[in-house]
C-alpha cells in the first residue's frame, strides 16, 4: 500500500512543531541551513527542488520526498522534469554502489593480505 503523502506531511509538520517547541534552536538551525542556499539566487527555486528530490531519493527520506515534491510542483516542475532528476539520482546511486564495491574489495585485500588482481 502506498503512503498517504498529504497525511504524512501533516503528521511531520505536527511532530516537527513539537521538536521546535521543545528545542527551538534545532529547528531554527535547520531553517537557517535550508534557507541559506536560496539567498544567493544562483539557482532558481524549481532547480533547487529538483536537486532536493534527487537527494531525498538518495537518502531514502520519505519526509523529504513529500515536502520537496509539493515544493517542486509549486515551483512549476513537470512530471518529466521530476523523472529526469530522479534519473540522475538513480545513476549516481548505481555509480556510488560501484565505487563503494571497489572499497569492499580494497578492505578485503587489506584484511587478507591478498594483492588486487
Amino acid at each position: 500500500m502506498m503512503l498517504n503523502w498529504e497525511e504524512y506531511l501533516q503528521q511531520l509538520i505536527t511532530e516537527i512543531g513539537e521538536i521546535g517547541r521543545t528545542s527551538p534552536d534545532v529547528v531554527r538551525g535547520y531553517r537557517t541551513l535550508s534557507d541559506a542556499g536560496s539567498k544567493t539566487n544562483k539557482l532558481d527555486g524549481k532547480t533547487r527542488e529538483l536537486i532536493a528530490l534527487a537527494v531525498a531519493v538518495s537518502l531514502r527520506c520519505d519526509g523529504c520526498i513529500t515536502t520537496h515534491t509539493t515544493a517542486a510542483i509549486k515551483q512549476g516542475a513537470s512530471k518529466e522534469e521530476i523523472v529526469e532528476a530522479l534519473g540522475v539520482a538513480i545513476s549516481i546511486n548505481a555509480g556510488a554502489a560501484l565505487v563503494y564495491s571497489a572499497r569492499v574489495l580494497d578492505a578485503y585485500h587489506a584484511k587478507t593480505g591478498q594483492a588486487a588482481a
